[in-house]
């Protein structure tokens, strides 16, 4: 690819010092890679809030990829599935109304506790995560629609 690509990543401020894991793993990656990137990095007070502000990046024009990253965790008061399924429906939503790819790095563990085993385990699982999301960016973005 000889384009840099313009990427926004959203990052969700719940449980940050893992979260932020996914955009170092996704900007190692695309170095990896070889690709250019201009990635722009915003942040929302949790994954609930990722859906508006990607639609309103997606539509504002010139990104070509919009990566929304969070940890949705169980906190014991109510059901982070219905958490995670609206958001990820929101992100699919975006994409297919705007055009422009948008990509999930949000993970809902069935069991997440703030002990070292724990924070350590996602620390690493976001890293990579982040990295797949850019292989994903990736191979989108090679798609030729024109040929």
């Amino acid at each position: 690819m000889i384009k840099t690509l313009k990427i926004a990543f959203i990052k969700a401020r719940w449980h940050a010092g893992i979260v932020d894991q996914a955009l170092t793993g996704f900007a190692d990656e695309m170095k990896a890679a070889g690709q250019a990137a201009d990635i722009v990095p915003f942040d929302v007070p949790g994954a609930f809030e990722m859906p508006l502000l990607a639609k309103r990046l997606a539509q504002k024009g010139g990104y070509d990829a919009v990566v929304c990253a969070a940890l949705v965790v169980d906190g014991g008061l109510y059901r982070h599935d219905f958490v995670a399924a609206a958001v990820v429906t929101g992100l699919m939503d975006v994409q297919l109304e705007t055009g422009v790819p948008v990509f999930s790095v949000s993970l809902t563990p069935h069991h997440f506790q703030p002990t070292d085993e724990h924070i350590s385990f996602f620390t690493q699982h976001f890293v990579k995560k982040g990295a797949e999301a850019a292989q994903a960016v990736l191979a989108v973005a090679a798609i030729d629609l024109d040929g």
